[in-house]
């Protein structure tokens, strides 16, 4: 393989050939997975919750349409937390791997080098790629990225959330600030669906790249976070 970036050594030793890496544990896998429902499920719920359906002819009682929308946006919404928290557990105690999204080396030279190689690699202005056993440096920023988006998803969500539940629930307790940090709660909403637009924006990429490396890199992407194991196909 022409090179392993910066993921450490090389495994089986330089000299060997390496066909297939154990890259992602169980609980990095689950993670990605289960936070794609919920992308999927707050994305569909949120957008109906800021724009409603028509009104739907018959008795209330029996129509609870948006009740059940804003029930799987909330249900959606701890999942998605609760993950998040287990994710950030998971790179402490995890493997390397888990912990090259949360702690991105910015601070070093060499590091940046490779990063705008991978640039120039997405561009199409270099020619042959880079193998990575874990995330390129394109990739550690854009999933670095991610939690940050997800953490402030988590915050203006919850926050809104609080208002509904009122003075002396544990969300208005725990979020309120967030409202007051932002003026109002109207300013709150259209950040947080701003925020929807960015990570569905980011999921675009991220299939595109994930599945481009695929075929242009020899090497797994998407099969890789199913298994747990990177495959090389020089």
């Amino acid at each position: 393989m022409k090179s392993y970036g910066f993921d450490g050594n090389a495994p089986q030793g330089l000299g060997r050939k390496v066909t297939s890496v154990y890259v992602y544990e169980a609980p990095v896998r689950l993670w990605h997975w289960v936070t794609v429902l919920c992308i999927i499920t707050l994305s569909l719920t949120g957008y109906f919750i800021g724009k409603p359906l028509p009104s739907v002819p018959g008795e209330a009682t029996f129509r609870y349409v948006m009740g059940y929308i804003r029930f799987a946006h909330f249900a959606a919404g701890y999942v998605l937390a609760v993950g998040l928290v287990g994710r950030l557990y998971w790179a402490v105690v995890g493997n390397h791997h888990a912990r090259e999204i949360i702690l991105v080396p910015v601070w070093d030279k060499a590091w940046w080098k490779e990063f705008f190689f991978e640039i120039r690699w997405y561009l199409f202005i270099e020619r042959y790629p880079k193998k990575y056993i874990g995330h390129n440096p394109v990739g550690q920023i854009a999933m670095a990225s991610f939690i940050w988006a997800t953490l402030f998803m988590c915050a203006t969500g919850f926050a809104l959330y609080g208002e509904g539940t009122g003075d002396g629930s544990w969300a208005h307790t725990a979020f309120n600030w967030v409202i007051v940090a932002f003026g109002n709660s109207l300013d709150v909403h259209s950040w947080h669906r701003l925020g929807m637009w960015a990570i569905l924006l980011f999921v675009m990429i991220h299939v595109y790249a994930a599945i481009r490396e695929d075929i242009m890199s020899k090497q797994s992407m998407v099969s890789t976070m199913i298994s747990g194991f990177r495959m090389f196909k020089d």
